[in-house]
């Protein structure tokens, strides 16, 4: 497996757990609203939409990333890693007391998911700097 291939196979990885661990947290959220200290504007339907449009966000960002679109993949990716990153966020509404130990371990599931997210833009952009690597030929992209 070249490098190439195990990139790609590292923001799999990094997403289908994000998408677990979000899927398993807003399926929380959206059974569980009246448990969740969270805002009023914050309602049952918009916990269920923002997770199909942010999962749907982030799965077209890894095809992005896959046929070397980075720019574009880099900025999908930070938009959906907030799925995960915004989970910690309930603690700005309620007390560490009011939430039980299944909303920690899925707010902080999510909250590290996210961050990995985060960590695997940095790397890809910052440090190995992919964006400046010359796209492929149309030929390779199909195989």
């Amino acid at each position: 497996m070249n490098l190439e291939s195990r990139r790609q196979r590292l923001l799999k990885i990094l997403l289908i757990a994000s998408i677990i661990s979000t899927g398993i947290h807003f399926t929380d959220n959206y059974l569980f609203i009246e448990r969740y200290p969270q805002p009023n504007w914050i309602t049952a339907p918009s916990i269920y939409q923002s997770w199909l449009i942010l999962t749907i966000l982030g799965i077209t960002a890894y095809w992005l990333y896959k046929y070397r679109k980075f720019w574009l993949s880099y900025g999908c990716l930070l938009v959906y890693s907030l799925t995960g990153l915004a989970s910690p966020g309930h603690y700005i509404y309620g007390s560490l007391s009011q939430f039980s130990a299944k909303m920690h371990l899925f707010i902080w599931t999510d909250g590290l998911t996210g961050l990995a997210i985060l960590g695997f833009i940095i790397w890809s952009a910052l440090i190995l700097k992919q964006w400046r690597r010359e796209p492929r030929s149309t030929d390779d992209t199909q195989s």
